[in-house]
């Protein structure tokens, strides 16, 4: 920095200094309502479920931990049902973890299957035409 040693470049100094100071105070301004508008709640809120919609391996992993608990939790209930033994919940308990561990590692497979079984027995028969028939 150089020394200054008339008032007109210490004026034309103050006033560059100033003039800075204001761009960085307008852009510090705009910064803070910036980050205030992203750290509110419901924008918080808004941003990670947005990052969970366009993640697929990420709703994949969801859907199929939570249908795993699901098919644990029923498994157990239908296994154990109101049963008072100490053992047959124990068991029931160990069986939930297992199914539940199984349907979440191979969701891949358990849809296959699921889809298999869906287009070879539950899907209406289609009726065969009258040309077949003739035929």
């Amino acid at each position: 920095m150089q020394n200054i040693t008339s008032t007109a470049r210490l004026k034309e100094a103050i006033e560059l200094l100033e003039v800075d100071q204001a761009i960085k105070r307008k852009q510090l301004k705009e910064e803070f309502l910036l980050t205030y508008e992203n750290l509110r709640p419901v924008n918080l809120l808004k941003s990670t479920l947005k990052e969970f919609t366009s993640s697929p391996d990420l709703i994949n992993n969801f859907l199929g931990t939570a249908v795993g608990m699901t098919t644990g939790i029923l498994t157990r209930k239908i296994y154990v049902g109101k049963s008072g033994n100490i053992f047959r919940n124990l068991l029931g308990s160990m069986l939930q973890f297992g199914v539940t561990n199984l349907v979440s590692s191979h969701p891949d497979t358990i849809r296959s299957f699921a889809q298999f079984i869906f287009q070879n027995f539950l899907r209406k028969k289609e009726p065969v035409s009258s040309h077949e028939e003739s035929e």
